[in-house]
Protein backbone atom coordinates (compact mmCIF):
# COMPACT_ATOMS: atom_id res chain seq x y z
CA UNK A 1 0.00 0.00 0.00
CA UNK A 2 1.61 3.27 -1.26
CA UNK A 3 1.33 6.23 1.66
CA UNK A 4 0.61 9.91 0.19
CA UNK A 5 2.81 12.60 0.96
CA UNK A 6 2.02 14.85 2.80
CA UNK A 7 1.28 18.68 1.59
CA UNK A 8 2.22 21.08 4.10
CA UNK A 9 0.88 24.16 3.33
CA UNK A 10 2.88 27.29 4.84
CA UNK A 11 1.47 30.48 4.94
CA UNK A 12 4.00 32.99 3.03
CA UNK A 13 4.02 36.41 3.19
CA UNK A 14 6.79 38.24 1.53
CA UNK A 15 9.01 40.68 4.18
CA UNK A 16 6.93 39.31 6.28
CA UNK A 17 7.83 38.44 10.04
CA UNK A 18 7.09 35.30 11.34
CA UNK A 19 7.78 33.28 14.62
CA UNK A 20 9.17 29.79 14.57
CA UNK A 21 9.71 26.66 16.81
CA UNK A 22 12.78 24.07 15.60
CA UNK A 23 13.24 20.67 17.21
CA UNK A 24 16.29 18.47 17.59
CA UNK A 25 15.24 15.08 16.84
CA UNK A 26 16.26 13.50 20.14
CA UNK A 27 14.11 15.48 22.54
CA UNK A 28 16.48 14.27 25.22
CA UNK A 29 19.86 15.62 23.98
CA UNK A 30 21.17 18.91 24.93
CA UNK A 31 23.18 19.65 21.23
CA UNK A 32 21.77 23.45 21.11
CA UNK A 33 23.22 24.76 24.55
CA UNK A 34 26.30 22.33 24.53
CA UNK A 35 27.32 23.39 21.12
CA UNK A 36 25.46 26.74 21.07
CA UNK A 37 28.99 28.18 19.62
CA UNK A 38 28.32 26.12 16.72
CA UNK A 39 24.71 27.00 16.45
CA UNK A 40 25.50 30.80 16.80
CA UNK A 41 27.67 30.63 14.13
CA UNK A 42 25.25 28.52 11.36
CA UNK A 43 23.00 31.91 12.16
CA UNK A 44 25.70 34.40 11.01
CA UNK A 45 27.08 32.38 7.92
CA UNK A 46 23.28 31.59 6.73
CA UNK A 47 22.07 35.49 7.75
CA UNK A 48 25.41 36.27 5.49
CA UNK A 49 23.60 34.32 2.44
CA UNK A 50 20.13 35.32 3.16
CA UNK A 51 19.41 37.79 5.10
CA UNK A 52 17.00 38.33 7.95
CA UNK A 53 16.09 40.31 11.13
CA UNK A 54 16.22 37.93 14.08
CA UNK A 55 13.98 40.04 16.15
CA UNK A 56 14.03 37.49 19.29
CA UNK A 57 15.35 34.08 19.89
CA UNK A 58 15.66 31.72 22.92
CA UNK A 59 17.98 28.71 22.40
CA UNK A 60 17.02 25.62 25.04
CA UNK A 61 18.76 22.46 25.13
CA UNK A 62 16.50 20.66 22.56
CA UNK A 63 14.60 22.95 20.63
CA UNK A 64 14.75 26.68 20.06
CA UNK A 65 12.03 29.53 19.11
CA UNK A 66 12.86 32.66 16.69
CA UNK A 67 10.88 35.56 15.70
CA UNK A 68 11.98 36.97 12.12
CA UNK A 69 11.41 39.38 10.01
CA UNK A 70 12.20 38.69 6.04
CA UNK A 71 13.81 41.27 3.43
CA UNK A 72 11.11 42.67 1.47
CA UNK A 73 9.96 40.80 -0.98
CA UNK A 74 11.41 37.73 0.09
CA UNK A 75 9.76 35.01 1.55
CA UNK A 76 11.77 31.87 1.65
CA UNK A 77 12.56 31.44 5.30
CA UNK A 78 12.01 27.35 4.48
CA UNK A 79 15.83 28.01 2.85
CA UNK A 80 17.19 29.38 5.37
CA UNK A 81 16.58 26.75 8.07
CA UNK A 82 17.16 24.39 6.22
CA UNK A 83 20.92 26.24 6.05
CA UNK A 84 21.35 26.74 9.34
CA UNK A 85 20.35 23.43 9.91
CA UNK A 86 22.82 21.82 7.83
CA UNK A 87 25.90 24.17 9.20
CA UNK A 88 24.99 22.94 12.32
CA UNK A 89 24.90 19.27 11.86
CA UNK A 90 28.02 19.21 9.63
CA UNK A 91 29.83 20.06 12.61
CA UNK A 92 28.83 17.88 15.07
CA UNK A 93 30.41 14.45 15.53
CA UNK A 94 28.46 11.95 14.02
CA UNK A 95 27.26 10.24 16.90
CA UNK A 96 23.31 10.25 16.98
CA UNK A 97 20.66 7.14 16.01
CA UNK A 98 19.82 7.21 12.26
CA UNK A 99 17.19 5.51 11.05
CA UNK A 100 17.87 3.44 8.17
CA UNK A 101 15.85 5.84 5.58
CA UNK A 102 17.50 8.87 6.73
CA UNK A 103 20.94 6.55 6.64
CA UNK A 104 19.89 5.58 2.85
CA UNK A 105 19.25 9.38 2.15
CA UNK A 106 22.82 10.52 3.63
CA UNK A 107 20.84 12.53 6.14
CA UNK A 108 22.32 13.26 9.85
CA UNK A 109 19.55 12.79 12.64
CA UNK A 110 20.25 15.87 14.68
CA UNK A 111 17.09 17.92 13.43
CA UNK A 112 13.52 16.67 13.29
CA UNK A 113 12.73 17.53 9.14
CA UNK A 114 9.98 20.09 10.10
CA UNK A 115 9.68 23.23 12.09
CA UNK A 116 6.76 25.00 13.09
CA UNK A 117 6.16 28.52 11.65
CA UNK A 118 3.16 31.10 12.29
CA UNK A 119 2.94 34.45 10.24
CA UNK A 120 3.11 37.68 12.82
CA UNK A 121 -0.38 39.49 11.85
CA UNK A 122 0.00 42.52 13.89
CA UNK A 123 1.74 44.47 16.92
CA UNK A 124 -0.08 42.12 19.59
CA UNK A 125 0.76 39.19 17.91
CA UNK A 126 4.44 40.32 17.36
CA UNK A 127 4.67 41.34 21.27
CA UNK A 128 3.07 38.02 22.25
CA UNK A 129 5.38 35.91 20.66
CA UNK A 130 8.33 37.53 21.47
CA UNK A 131 7.12 37.76 25.07
CA UNK A 132 6.64 33.58 24.60
CA UNK A 133 10.22 33.51 23.25
CA UNK A 134 11.46 35.30 26.26
CA UNK A 135 9.35 33.36 28.94
CA UNK A 136 10.39 29.88 27.50
CA UNK A 137 13.11 28.55 29.92
CA UNK A 138 10.73 29.75 32.94
CA UNK A 139 8.05 28.26 31.45
CA UNK A 140 10.73 24.53 31.15
CA UNK A 141 11.69 25.08 34.53
CA UNK A 142 15.26 25.99 33.42
CA UNK A 143 15.53 29.06 35.48
CA UNK A 144 13.29 31.11 37.79
CA UNK A 145 13.83 34.46 36.56
CA UNK A 146 14.26 35.32 32.34
CA UNK A 147 17.43 36.96 33.15
CA UNK A 148 19.26 34.37 34.48
CA UNK A 149 18.69 32.44 31.03
CA UNK A 150 22.05 32.86 29.50
CA UNK A 151 20.62 31.66 25.35
CA UNK A 152 18.36 34.24 24.32
CA UNK A 153 18.69 37.98 23.08
CA UNK A 154 16.02 38.94 26.13
CA UNK A 155 19.68 40.21 27.24
CA UNK A 156 19.90 42.35 24.13
CA UNK A 157 16.95 43.88 24.38
CA UNK A 158 17.70 44.59 28.12
CA UNK A 159 20.57 46.53 27.02
CA UNK A 160 18.39 48.32 24.15
CA UNK A 161 16.34 49.10 26.91
CA UNK A 162 13.08 47.55 25.15
CA UNK A 163 12.37 44.75 28.67
CA UNK A 164 13.56 45.75 32.06
CA UNK A 165 16.34 43.44 33.40
CA UNK A 166 13.53 41.66 35.80
CA UNK A 167 10.45 41.23 33.39
CA UNK A 168 8.67 38.05 33.81
CA UNK A 169 10.54 36.84 37.39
Amino acid sequence: MLQAMSNYRRVRVPGGTYFFTVNLLERRRRLLVEHIDILRMAFRVTQGRLPFENIAVVVLPDHLHCVWRLPEGDDDYSNRWSQIKSQFSRRLELDEYRSKLRSKKRERGVWQRRFWEHSIVDADDLNHHVNYVYINPLKHGYVTKVCDWPYSSFHRDVRRGIYPEDWAG
